[in-house]
């Protein structure tokens, strides 16, 4: 191994463990009107992108997060057409939303326009849908964008939030899901990264409630591998105006597209909870 490496720590106090990564250099380093935006060249996971010090994805693990944020809600939805992406300025997600040939219109709004430029120039990969004609960038406020939108216009939000502080704090709380639901049709899905069913899942049943005084009344969290993330485990969560998540599980055996963790088979084993989560988040 060659000796011009290091190891770069992240520590996690609300978890009370860390991770590190072997690192070759630093690639590029950015500070926006928003946050720090850093890239380090790794020896074993590829490129790896910071946000004020926090772990945001690596070229080697990034795909169970976007498919797991994306074909899990437009495989449920009887016919995805109108998709909005709060945050997700690396366009990993966006990328999996576009590969449903049924979405009309994706429109992706993250505050950071640099996040997005970062991801260009050192995750090229995950930014192959940004000159898809359906795909629409925006760089301004989720919140307001969602506060903004026509009642009753859209079929799945997808909030690819970093975790609740900082420009992410608002997309966790009551207000914000209000206008989530308002914007919905009336079988329009709401999915929201939601941290980890392991050590955080205090704040999972929180979320939930905040959809619920919101008013959507059905909830689905659905738990995926994420070893770049503090435990190792994390969630999305599905929220619904209507009763019940219809999987379309036949339209997603039969996908014509390529995944690399998400399947069919995967959506279901993890809508499966394991006793102590499901134990939790029971009712709600």
């Amino acid at each position: 191994m060659s000796t011009n490496t290091s190891w770069h720590y992240e520590n996690f106090d609300p978890t009370g463990s860390a991770i590190g990564y072997r690192i070759t250099r630093k690639l590029d380093e950015v500070q926006s009107p928003f946050q720090k935006i850093e890239i380090f060249e790794s020896t074993d996971w590829g490129n790896l992108m910071l946000i004020d010090g926090a772990m945001m994805l690596t070229t080697k693990d990034n795909f169970f997060y976007h498919e797991m944020m994306s074909h899990p809600a437009l495989f449920t939805h009887a016919r995805p057409e109108n998709v909005v992406i709060i945050g997700g300025g690396d366009c990993g997600t966006l990328r999996e939303v576009l590969k449903h040939k049924g979405v009309k219109k994706a429109v992706q709004c993250d505050i950071d326009e640099q996040v997005t430029r970062m991801a260009e120039k050192w995750f090229p990969e995950l930014c192959d849908a940004n000159d898809d004609p359906r795909a629409t960038l925006l760089f301004d406020d989720g919140i307001a964008y969602m506060k903004n939108c026509e009642p009753g216009s859209l079929d799945v939000v997808i909030v690819d939030s970093t975790d609740p502080v900082g420009p992410a704090e608002g997309l966790f709380n009551k207000a914000f899901f209000e206008s989530c639901f308002r914007a919905l049709k009336d079988d329009g899905i709401l999915v929201q990264q939601s941290e980890s069913p392991l050590m955080l899942l205090s704040l999972i049943k929180e979320m939930r409630a905040e959809m619920g005084k919101a008013g959507f009344t059905t909830f689905q969290t659905l738990p995926f591998p994420q070893p770049c993330y503090p435990t190792g485990w994390w969630s999305c969560t599905l929220a619904r105006k209507g009763q019940g998540f219809d999987f379309r599980v036949a339209d997603a055996r039969a996908k014509d597209f390529d995944t690399k963790y998400y399947t069919a088979d995967a959506h279901q084993g993890g809508a499966v909870l394991p006793p102590f989560v499901a134990a939790e988040l029971d009712g709600r």
